[in-house]
Protein backbone atom coordinates (compact mmCIF):
# COMPACT_ATOMS: atom_id res chain seq x y z
CA UNK A 1 0.00 0.00 0.00
CA UNK A 2 1.63 3.08 -0.48
CA UNK A 3 0.81 6.46 -0.38
CA UNK A 4 0.63 9.82 -2.53
CA UNK A 5 4.15 11.43 -1.40
CA UNK A 6 5.87 13.11 -4.48
CA UNK A 7 4.84 14.61 -7.86
CA UNK A 8 5.76 12.29 -10.47
CA UNK A 9 4.90 9.42 -9.09
CA UNK A 10 3.02 6.24 -11.07
CA UNK A 11 0.59 4.17 -9.51
CA UNK A 12 -0.63 1.01 -12.00
CA UNK A 13 -3.45 -1.06 -10.52
CA UNK A 14 -2.83 -4.86 -10.74
CA UNK A 15 -6.54 -6.19 -11.36
CA UNK A 16 -7.06 -4.21 -14.60
CA UNK A 17 -3.57 -2.53 -15.12
CA UNK A 18 -4.69 1.14 -15.39
CA UNK A 19 -1.62 3.80 -14.88
CA UNK A 20 -1.82 6.82 -12.88
CA UNK A 21 1.37 9.75 -12.73
CA UNK A 22 0.69 12.56 -9.54
CA UNK A 23 0.32 15.55 -11.16
CA UNK A 24 -0.64 17.51 -7.74
CA UNK A 25 0.20 15.94 -4.23
CA UNK A 26 -2.84 15.86 -2.05
CA UNK A 27 -2.05 13.22 0.52
CA UNK A 28 -4.20 9.82 0.88
CA UNK A 29 -3.92 6.86 -0.99
CA UNK A 30 -5.18 5.71 -4.73
CA UNK A 31 -7.82 2.99 -5.48
CA UNK A 32 -8.65 1.21 -8.60
CA UNK A 33 -11.18 -2.09 -9.00
CA UNK A 34 -11.57 -1.05 -4.95
CA UNK A 35 -7.44 -2.18 -3.93
CA UNK A 36 -4.68 0.37 -3.10
CA UNK A 37 -2.67 0.89 -6.33
CA UNK A 38 1.06 -0.51 -6.34
CA UNK A 39 3.73 2.13 -6.49
CA UNK A 40 5.43 1.42 -9.74
CA UNK A 41 8.21 4.43 -9.72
Amino acid sequence: MAKVKAVGGIFRCEICGNVVEVKKVGGGELVCCGKPMTLVK
